[in-house]
């Protein structure tokens, strides 16, 4: 890296991060090939370019610490500017040749690219890329190296740096901060759409985006008759003895936030929630707690989801028919290991080892019949030690 050996930016923080990755997992050598960027852009590039382009490039990272660029020479001075790379090299009309001449000098017998079968974070090489990079390798001892890197982007996404979590943290707080607005401003009487639409006011105020698509986010439910799911907020009528159910993120300084929150509309004369729905709620805090026991590092992201689950299903509630939790990060599902059940949807994720730096969430819900859908979820990071809440978590029903 030119300058100080210290990283000084996010991208100059994973592009050293990835280089320990390949280390552990005695990778000679992992490229991303990209082009166009406009049009197809790999997942991983935001964090080792920060960038697009325009003509094939080569991001080439080796374990020996190698950091090379092979790119168009109009992109070029873009990449100079990272200060992320030792070598930038530019070419005007062929990429094969600078390539070519990078692998034969580095004689790497491992070469990782950016496919996978079981996460769709990994696989950003498209096919036509892969079908060109084969052609301009087929002559060579190289085109029969390749390997998946999957375990270089699981890794790299999901061990958070302290600036990655610092950034989920305050996405958050801006999250939690957002609902207590909507707490005070959702009556009965309002729609489901004007709920929405007062959530998306205050994203709007404040200078961000959704964590997911925004026509879907916020979800809100209120009451028993509204279609629970990833779609967006209806006309359905905000009644009293509703459950007014929230799904909810923002997306801030390029990092996400996931959270679920439950308010209860007390009918006249009601000064506490109906006992079934209390006890619907305090089943979910208490599964989303055992979950939060649950999840140390090593242990594979099934067994969590199975506390969870037994938790849900030991209170006398069908077992929910998702995964208890899914990491998160730059992108709201960050992809890598999952909280889930060994379902064939969900290949080898649930599997996969927790790991300190991952931040899941955990999301356990029921349905109660006649008052509406009763989902909570929390963001959480895994230490050493254990997992600890990225924000406060809601322990107590809210009441309006």
């Amino acid at each position: 890296m030119q300058g100080s050996s210290q990283p000084k930016t996010l991208v100059q923080e994973k592009v050293a991060q990835a280089i320990s990755i390949l280390q552990e997992n005695e990778i000679d050598l992992w490229m991303t090939v990209a082009r166009e960027t406009s049009a197809v852009a790999d997942p991983v590039l935001p964090f080792i370019y920060g960038h697009g382009v325009t003509w094939q490039t080569a991001f080439i990272l080796t374990r020996t610490g190698k950091r090379i660029i092979i790119i168009g020479h109009f992109d070029a001075e873009t990449a100079r500017r990272t200060e992320a790379y030792d070598e930038v090299i530019p070419y005007h009309e062929d990429f094969r040749a600078p390539l070519l001449e990078v692998l034969e000098k580095l004689k790497p017998q491992r070469i990782a690219l950016n496919y996978s079968l079981n996460d769709a974070h990994a696989d950003g090489l498209t096919h036509g890329l892969y079908q060109l990079l084969s052609g301009y390798l087929a002559d060579t001892p190289f085109a029969g190296r390749f390997m998946s890197a999957e375990p270089v982007l699981m890794a790299l996404r999901g061990r958070k740096t302290p600036v990655e979590i610092e950034r989920i943290r305050t996405a958050v707080e801006t999250t939690l901060d957002i609902f207590d607005k909507t707490f005070d401003y959702a009556q009965p009487g309002m729609t489901e759409r004007q709920i929405g639409q007062f959530m998306h006011d205050q994203v709007d105020a404040l200078g961000l985006g959704t964590s997911w698509e925004r026509a879907g986010c916020p979800a809100v439910h209120a009451g028993p008759d509204t279609v629970v799911g990833h779609a967006g907020p209806t006309d359905v009528v905000l009644e009293r003895g509703h459950i007014l159910h929230f799904d909810f993120g923002v997306l801030q300084n390029e990092y996400a936030s996931d959270l679920q929150r439950v308010v209860y509309y007390l009918r006249p004369g009601e000064t506490a929630a109906p006992p079934e729905v209390q006890r619907a709620f305090d089943t979910v805090v208490q599964a989303t707690q055992a979950g939060v026991d649950a999840l140390k590092p090593g242990v594979p992201g099934r067994e969590v989801d199975a506390v969870v689950r037994q938790a849900i299903v030991d209170a006398g509630y069908p077992a929910f028919s998702y995964a208890t939790g899914h990491q998160m990060g730059r992108a709201c599902h960050d992809g890598g290991a999952l909280l889930g059940p060994l379902w064939k949807r969900y290949g080898n994720l649930p599997n996969l080892p927790v790991e300190p730096g991952h931040v899941y969430t955990i999301e356990p819900a029921v349905a109660v019949p006649g008052y509406g859908y009763l989902g909570l979820e929390e963001d959480v990071l895994v230490t050493d030690s254990g997992a600890v809440f990225l924000g406060k978590p809601q322990t107590e029903l809210v009441l309006r």
